[in-house]
């Protein structure tokens, strides 16, 4: 078995091209089975089945796997390769990630059962994002067949509540990223052309709550004040905040409040979602927000929340990884663009920690809609892309030398 080449040659391009090919049907209905058995974030024993099907996946194909529990998610599924015992020393590893929730509720699929139909595959988590799932597990048994052992050896992470927040996974997810050689994200890719999602936009809620004081609207009204009319003033504070040229969008979505049409309003409320480029406006924002002060005589402001995600940004190591793949791409006669996502990701965790690539997953349309699919050839040809970026050589020069077991990275999490 021969270790990974720094530079891949011709004939063994062409050879993932081939394999890839050879496994358009076995991953076509990987696929389908993967989306029949549905998994909303919202229901954690919904995981279980999933993480037990990918859980033998990876054992099958040489991985020993661990299951962190989560209590208000399924928790999170890490495959590994073995380390021999006594271990010669430690080896680096890279990181690939994806999320087994979608956005969709029970039953779904009764309604859109996914399927098949000529280069299409459609139905809810197929795009978004089983297809990536199946392509990490197939860009494996490409390497298998081809006896090509990556010299940075592939760890799997699935977790549970992407589509929610990565909260409860977001530990296990930055303690290996610290040290991972690289992280590349599973999420389908951005739009026609099958762009990697290279920038990111960093996610925050926050909930502006006005204090006031409740008094009967017809027979005392001045003893009253108003959290109602003071929150009129602080969502247009709120909207003032956005900056098209930077990137900022500030969006107040929801707002809530009163008690009756005769009571003065004593409480309101306003939930507003922020997005930026750059830690720098993350934090300008967030200051912004938090500075916010009332100008209607008897009401307070309270305010919860913060930035949840940071951003994913186009940093130098980000950069270099994607030249490699940019490089691995033409040497396959493959067109890879890159472009701006303004939804988030695992990625934006993991670019803090290690160099990062995503939208490494399907090429289709349709995340969280009801046109969501996957386009098949082109599917199949970011599986031979992937399998080729998993033999690339350490990208961290202080990684090359060896990291830590990755399991032992998550013990006590």
């Amino acid at each position: 078995m021969s270790l990974a080449p720094t530079v891949l040659d011709s004939e063994l391009v062409a050879a993932l091209l081939a394999q890839a090919t050879a496994r358009e049907q076995a991953m076509v209905e990987a696929l389908l089975e993967l989306a029949c058995l549905e998994s909303p974030s919202t229901d954690p024993t919904a995981q279980q089945p999933v993480f037990d099907l990918l859980a033998e996946a990876m054992a099958q194909r040489g991985l020993r796997t661990a299951r962190l529990a989560g209590s208000r998610s399924g928790g999170v599924l890490v495959g590994a390769p073995y380390v021999p015992t006594p271990p010669p020393g430690p080896a680096p590893f890279q990181l690939l990630i994806g999320h087994a929730d979608t956005v969709w509720p029970h039953s779904t699929t009764t309604r859109r059962p996914p399927k098949r139909d000529g280069d299409v595959i459609s139905g809810p988590g197929t795009y978004d994002m089983k297809a990536g799932l199946v392509q990490a597990l197939t860009a494996l048994d490409i390497l298998a067949a081809l006896d090509q052992r990556p010299s940075v050896g592939p760890v799997l992470l699935v977790n549970s509540d992407e589509e929610i927040g990565s909260r409860e996974s977001t530990p296990a997810i930055r303690a290996l990223a610290t040290e991972a050689d690289r992280a590349m994200v599973l999420e389908p890719s951005l739009g026609p052309r099958g762009a990697l999602k290279t920038a990111r936009k960093g996610l925050g809620r926050y909930t502006v709550t006005v204090h006031g004081r409740a008094a009967h609207a017809g027979l005392d009204p001045t003893a009253g004040a108003s959290a109602i009319l003071e929150l009129s003033s602080v969502i247009q504070q709120l909207f003032a905040l956005n900056d098209a040229e930077r990137g900022v969008t500030v969006n107040v979505g929801m707002v809530s409040g009163g008690i009756q049409p005769n009571v003065i309003a004593p409480e309101s409320s306003a939930v507003v979602d922020v997005r930026v480029l750059t830690a720098q406006d993350a934090e300008a924002i967030d200051a912004a927000i938090r500075a916010l002060q009332p100008s209607t005589p008897g009401t307070s402001l309270s305010i919860d929340g913060g930035m949840g995600r940071p951003p994913l940004e186009r940093t130098e190591r980000n950069r270099e990884l994607y030249g490699r793949a940019a490089a691995l791409a033409d040497s396959m006669g493959l067109e890879l663009a890159e472009a701006t996502a303004g939804g988030g990701s695992d990625g934006n965790t993991t670019s803090l920690l290690t160099p990062t690539l995503d939208g490494l997953g399907a090429v289709g349309d349709g995340a969280h809609a009801e046109s969501e699919h996957v386009l098949v050839r082109p599917w199949i040809e970011r599986t031979a892309l992937l399998a080729g970026l998993l033999l690339l050589p350490p990208v961290r020069a202080e990684t090359a030398a060896g990291v830590l077991d990755p399991f032992a990275l998550l013990a006590g999490l």
